[in-house]
């Protein structure tokens, strides 16, 4: 059967929806973290040790995404997860309001599970979509994600402002995104990603059967490289993610409204660098943004850490944001450009998020005994690191397009 412009349009739509919706629900939790820190009275610490339920979550989804999606495909994987992302947050508000740190932890490790297993299988979809249109779609794609995360730190603060119920503004969220995941999961494909058993018997090449298992991928250096990339790119997202406003708050001695307005200010950046990706990526090539990419949210990092003016700090908030912008989207663009998109993609991924199983509670740590601005020191050391490796993301001599495809799809 024949694809139409409109069958790529709806597609894209329903996966820049979920993240959309991934990004609005994680920042209306990120920037009510000082209010939830209260609710609980609980130390930086045991913040650290609340938000291990988002890690464990998150891995859990991440390790066990790929195979569902060689089972079942990237739709049945993506409304799995968007199930679980809904009751996740909706048990977090609630839980959160009852002053209850199990639900709380609880409810993270169900929200982590969400996105985990659904956005292995999104980013599947996407890096599909760039294949067989020849265009680029993971920049915006999680571009879609940083622009719901600014859309969430923005209600988030004048709901803050105002003493709005956390547990109110929670389940909003998830009733928001009930309404995305019943509208639009039917136009997200069901056969993307699947991959059908051989027949006992049958000759194919080896070469040319995709890997059994995504854990292959690691044995391949170039692939162990892109995952060194986003572990640490997506460990320089992740903590400010996780840790942003309690650094500006408690680390510079902003407010808890201020702190959330530097948040705000980070997930603008991250968005403009995500839609303002492609032409560079055209112009200059995977590798080089990559490389500057590094280097620029080395620099904000290292001025947050080290500056104690609170304006330059919170501008420098800026350079954080832009540079780890395009770490996500651009090595999951470049762990694609393989022969078995699916378990390379999947292998990739799953390093960004060991950043976010090992980094909230080992950033709550350091930051308990070396404050939160000295914590970060192992942010900047990783992220600087990171820019040795990008020639990882050079383009690869492909096979013939009709086995990538079929391959992909």
């Amino acid at each position: 059967m024949t694809k139409t412009p409109s069958d790529f349009s709806r597609r894209r739509l329903a996966i820049f929806a979920f993240m959309l919706m991934f990004g609005i629900g994680m920042a209306s939790w990120v920037v009510r973290t000082p209010a939830v820190r209260d609710l609980l009275a609980a130390s930086t610490a045991e913040m650290g040790l609340v938000l291990v339920g988002l890690s464990v979550g998150s891995m859990t989804g991440v390790l066990s995404s790929a195979a569902v999606v060689r089972r079942q495909g990237v739709r049945f994987t993506a409304t799995v997860g968007g199930s679980s992302f809904i009751a996740g947050i909706a048990m977090l508000g609630i839980c959160a309001g009852m002053s209850n740190f199990p639900g709380v932890f609880a409810g993270l490790a169900l929200v982590g599970f969400g996105i985990g297993v659904s956005e292995i299988a999104i980013n599947i979809e996407g890096a599909a979509l760039e294949t067989l249109s020849g265009k680029s779609v993971m920049p915006a794609l999680h571009g879609c994600f940083s622009l719901g995360t600014v859309i969430g730190a923005v209600v988030g603060i004048l709901l803050t402002s105002i003493n709005f119920s956390v547990t109110w503004q929670l389940v909003l969220v998830a009733l928001f995104g009930a309404g995305v995941l019943a509208t639009l999961t039917r136009f997200i494909s069901a056969e993307t990603g699947r991959v059908p058993r051989v027949a006992r018997g049958e000759n194919i090449e080896k070469t040319q059967q995709p890997r059994t298992s995504w854990l292959d991928a690691w044995r391949e250096p170039r692939i162990l490289m892109l995952g060194l990339i986003i572990l640490a790119l997506a460990l320089a997202e992740g903590s400010a993610m996780d840790w942003l406003p309690l650094l500006m708050v408690d680390g510079h001695g902003l407010t808890a409204t201020l702190g959330s307005v530097v948040f705000a200010g980070f997930a603008a950046a991250m968005t403009l660098g995500r839609f303002l990706g492609a032409p560079l990526l055209k112009r200059f090539g995977n590798a080089t943004v990559l490389r500057a990419s590094t280097l620029v949210s080395a620099v904000g990092i290292a001025l947050v850490i080290f500056s104690d003016n609170r304006i330059i700090a919170g501008a420098a908030v800026l350079l954080w944001g832009v540079g780890a912008a395009l770490g996500f989207p651009v090595t999951l663009s470049a762990a694609a450009d393989s022969d078995d998109p699916t378990s390379s993609v999947a292998a990739v991924a799953t390093a960004g998020y060991v950043a976010f199983l090992v980094g909230p509670p080992l950033l709550g740590f350091l930051g308990e005994e070396f404050g939160l601005r000295g914590a970060m020191i192992l942010v900047l050391v990783v992220v600087t690191l990171a820019s040795l490796l990008t020639n990882a993301a050079k383009p690869q001599p492909r096979k013939d397009a009709t086995e990538l495809q079929s391959a992909t799809l």
